[in-house]
């Protein structure tokens, strides 16, 4: 029997940095998305509320970074 490709995939989702006042990111958990976030705490705040326990947010097993790592809250 073969794992299927997706089942490894993050729960969570980063999207890249949005222009804004201020700047924000998109969250998604489980593919829908749940709102913006504007620094690394509203992340983990978010995973909480869907009950997901995050313990490192470099594990690409948890959580997937789009468009810059865990410390881009800038647009570039």
């Amino acid at each position: 029997m073969t794992e299927s490709p997706h089942a490894s995939a993050p729960r969570i989702t980063v999207l890249p940095v949005q222009p804004g006042d201020p700047p924000f990111r998109i969250v998604e958990i489980d593919g829908a998305v749940i709102g913006g976030a504007t620094d690394m705490t509203d992340v983990l705040i978010a995973a909480a509320a869907a009950g997901i326990r995050v313990h490192d947010l470099d594990d690409p097993a948890v959580i997937r970074w789009v468009g810059g790592g865990k410390l881009t809250w800038r647009p570039r």
